[in-house]
């Protein structure tokens, strides 16, 4: 059987463990408002990120929805399914391409994003208050290189944020 640590072990990487470890509580603090919104409608993150994307991305089609979130056509269409049948999302066929299924929030679906993304906002804005122009600019360019290098560019775009 393998001994039990009791202590603080001595990390090469402590600088980058800080890191980590600030990104864990960031992160747990960041979600903690719309999980609890989410819960009110059984919604989870995935639906939280759908109804973000779409609200963001008037007209955004299912595959390059999947593109963004990166999960399975099963997930997806599981969730894509509760957020129509319950009035957030609405689906309409592509002009040109009348397989292509284009998304747009109803709105139910923009009151919901907004409900969700202003206790972001707040944390975010309160956060930002306390950085100066080349702080702000840093903290940017830092999440950006935390991004996968060949999904760098597509989370720049949707974001819109300048090109790091």
């Amino acid at each position: 059987m393998s001994e039990i640590v009791k202590n603080r072990f001595d990390d090469p990487d402590a600088d980058v463990t800080v890191f980590i470890e600030l990104l864990f509580f960031a992160y747990r603090d960041f979600v903690s408002d719309p999980d609890a919104l989410l819960q009110e409608y059984g919604f989870g993150r995935a639906h939280h990120r759908v109804v973000h994307f779409v609200a963001r991305n008037p007209g955004i089609s299912v595959a390059e929805l999947l593109e963004i979130l990166q999960i399975t056509k099963q997930s997806l269409a599981r969730v894509l399914k509760q957020l129509v049948e319950t009035g957030f999302i609405q689906q309409q066929q592509g002009a040109l391409d009348r397989r292509q299924r284009l998304l747009f929030t109803t709105e139910k679906g923009a009151a919901l994003f907004n409900r969700l993304r202003e206790p972001q906002s707040r944390r975010i804005r309160h956060a930002l208050e306390s950085l100066d122009a080349r702080d702000r600019a840093g903290a940017e360019r830092f999440l950006s290189y935390l991004i996968n290098e060949d999904e760098r560019s597509l989370a720049l775009r949707m974001s819109n944020a300048a090109e790091l």
